[in-house]
């Protein structure tokens, strides 16, 4: 059974925290080179990937001691919201281009980029503490993996105007505030349990 509240939750928190990210830059190249289609079908891959070994890892970790699931996922949280508040922006990806434009070529491209770029990347880890926070594989799973697929659509489709109308900083700082707030709360259900 999905939980709703779970994946709105995760979603929300992901969606934020990718936003501001290289993957909105590369997606946003990656469309306005290649046939837009073709490019969401590689990165959608990629993430759905991604998504798959971050539950399964958050998914291990239930099975320690809830206190110790709740630390650690705390800690977690809060160096994430300190990465988020203190990283620089990044310049855009190195993109090689494919030789030509058929849909392997650019899907793999997509792909490939993706998981490379993406593989230990601050919201796969957010999305395995998550998974190891509410024990719901299936609802964090689907909550990540629709919250990277919207920010790789509005990367692909409508990157240009979303950064010209929502400062990315304004972003990361939302982004930040929230996992500040799940960390803090995951370290008192820490010591209060």
């Amino acid at each position: 059974m999905i939980s709703f509240s779970v994946t709105a939750l995760v979603f929300g928190v992901v969606l934020l925290a990718e936003l501001p990210d290289k993957t909105a830059l590369a997606g946003l190249v990656l469309g306005t080179r290649y046939r837009a289609s073709y490019v969401f079908a590689g990165v959608a891959a990629a993430f759905a990937v991604h998504v798959a070994l971050a539950v399964a890892a958050g998914s291990v970790l239930t099975l320690l001691p809830q206190q110790i699931v709740h630390a650690l996922t705390g800690v977690l949280f809060l160096g994430g919201a300190a990465v988020l508040l203190t990283r620089k922006d990044e310049g855009e990806e190195e993109i090689r281009k494919p030789e030509d434009q058929s849909f392997w070529k650019v899907s793999g491209a997509g792909f490939m980029l993706i998981l490379v770029a993406e593989f230990g990347d601050l919201t796969q880890i957010m999305t395995a503490n998550l998974a190891a926070r509410y024990d719901d594989p299936l609802s964090v799973g689907l909550g990540a993996v629709l919250a990277l697929w919207a920010v790789a659509g509005l990367g692909i489709v409508g990157g240009r105007a979303l950064m010209k109308r929502v400062p990315l900083v304004l972003i990361t700082r939302i982004a930040a505030v929230l996992m500040l707030g799940l960390g803090v709360w995951s370290l008192w259900e820490a010591v209060a349990g």
